[in-house]
């Protein structure tokens, strides 16, 4: 029996074949299996400043989710060497020192690590977004490309849990739903970790999706 693709599996495939042919480092094409059922990595990245162009990378945390577990055992947890230090600002934001840093690994070995420690697993966080920019940028002169894994966005989970308790009326009005990290692990009834940890925030942001994932009904 002959099985023939939607267009829109042709153009994935043919992105992924396109993808892995263009991988500057070949050894990272696993980022691109199947990844193993019903897991994902949760992960936070502390950095020198918020601008994506041109602050760096200082710590990372992360931790695998399997099935309703967070599998504090399989960690990830590195310090990352920024080319041009850490100002006084962000000190008081995670208070991680210039001399705490300058022992992390340098920031090409720190995305290899990581890297295998996701494997091809979709990718878990709060304001993912950001994270996986900075990310992105130190990834792409080693790979030629960022992530490819799926990303999945706790705040948006969040957004929609809550919109869902609502009546039509008030669905209807544009509604302003409190989306800060404080507000969403209080509401969810959920334990708070010392905050600007990139372990413990990749931690709550795991405990959020799980839960999300459970009001959800799966």
């Amino acid at each position: 029996m002959i099985s023939f693709l939607s267009p829109l599996q042709w153009w994935r495939s043919l992105k992924r074949e396109w993808l892995i042919y263009h991988l500057g480092l070949p050894e990272f094409r696993f980022m691109f299996d199947a990844p193993p059922p019903n897991e994902w990595v949760s992960l936070d990245c502390e950095t020198t400043g918020l601008n994506v162009s041109s602050d760096e990378i200082i710590s990372i945390g992360a931790v695998r989710i399997v099935g309703n577990k967070i599998m504090t055992s399989e960690r990830f947890e590195v310090l990352v060497r920024p080319e041009r230090g850490v100002s006084a600002d962000s000190v008081r934001i995670h208070r991680l020192r210039g001399q705490d840093v300058a022992q992390g690994l340098p920031a090409d070995e720190a995305m290899k690590q990581l890297l295998r420690f996701i494997g091809s697993r979709p990718l878990v966080g709060y304001f993912l977004e950001f994270d996986v920019a900075m990310l992105n940028r130190a990834i792409w002169p080693l790979l030629g490309q960022g992530l490819p894994q799926p990303k999945i966005e706790v705040s948006a989970m969040y957004y929609d849990h809550k919109f869902r308790q609502m009546l039509p009326y008030e669905q209807q009005t544009n509604p302003n739903i409190d989306l800060r990290f404080a507000t969403l692990m209080s509401d969810l009834d959920l334990p708070v970790r010392e905050a600007h940890d990139a372990l413990n925030d990749a931690v709550m942001a795991a405990m959020a999706f799980i839960k999300l994932r459970q009001l959800r009904g799966g």
